[in-house]
């Protein structure tokens, strides 16, 4: 039998760093009971994607003008962020393993980018996605944010580009430090089929203004929405929940976008 495809493979290179986890659909326990219980938009965008961690306990501080960094593998000292930093003796264990020719070009662990602030981290991870799928790499959503970092989004084509997946997050507090830690995530990364974000698609997007645009359709699919389970005494706390996890529940017993030998990207998606 043939091996399915993954959705991604992630590649976890620092020594001791937290692999990659599927994010948690409670928001790692942050969300209110009842967001939990009834509210299916919620605790679906909490759970999809993976979270990932930073490789150590990183400390940022930023004086107006400069970024100092530190963490536990190098001791106390606060030390200037100048340019780009390596994570702590990676350089000679990538050296070591990597083919010679490539050699000498370990990614760096933090990069001082231009802008006042604004810091490049390299989560330790290299990734690759099945054909056809990008990552979204993002801030988690529905769980609560370090204090003192805001954190850039991007969305990269990993079935064809295969490197570091870096974040750049913009130090928003200064002279007092920041510290990110290992137990809790940094980014997310999101799977998401190329023709999802294609020009062809987004720019297809209809805007109808008024009651006058709203046909048989439309009012039928409110009624079942909101209406009919009100004025029928049916409504429940949860009903869209329950409708949503019954929709998923069927279809999903149906066939897998990811299985052997076989290049996906969902037809109603396919731009022209």
């Amino acid at each position: 039998m043939s091996k399915a495809v993954p959705p991604v493979r992630f590649h976890a290179l620092i020594p001791g760093q937290r692999p990659p986890a599927r994010a948690d659909r409670s928001a790692l326990g942050t969300l209110p009971i009842r967001a939990w219980r009834y509210c299916e938009a919620v605790t679906t965008a909490a759970g999809f994607g993976w979270h990932m961690f930073p490789p150590t306990d990183l400390r940022l501080l930023f004086d107006g003008q400069r970024i100092w960094w530190q963490c536990n593998d190098v001791g106390e000292d606060w030390m200037l962020l100048d340019d780009a930093a390596q994570f702590p003796c990676f350089s000679a264990t990538f050296d070591a393993a990597a083919p010679e020719a490539i050699r000498g070009f370990s990614p760096p662990f933090l990069t001082a980018l231009p802008e006042p602030g604004v810091v490049q981290i390299w989560t330790g991870l290299l990734a690759r996605s099945a054909p056809g799928w990008s990552l979204l790499v993002r801030s988690p959503p529905n769980v609560p944010q370090m204090p003192g970092i805001e954190v850039y989004e991007g969305l990269v084509e990993t079935d064809a580009w295969f490197g570091p997946i870096f974040t750049n997050v913009r130090i928003t507090r200064t002279d007092e430090p920041i510290t990110l830690r290992p137990e809790w995530p940094l980014v997310l990364a999101q799977p998401v089929p190329r023709p999802a974000y294609a020009d062809a698609w987004l720019n297809g997007a209809e805007i109808s203004r008024g009651f006058e645009t709203m046909g048989d359709a439309e009012w039928a699919g409110y009624d079942s929405a909101v209406a009919a389970p009100i004025r029928d005494g049916a409504y429940r706390p949860g009903h869209y929940a329950v409708a949503v996890r019954k929709r998923r529940k069927a279809e999903e017993a149906g066939s897998c976008p990811f299985t052997a030998g076989r290049e996906h990207s969902p037809s109603v998606l396919q731009a022209t």
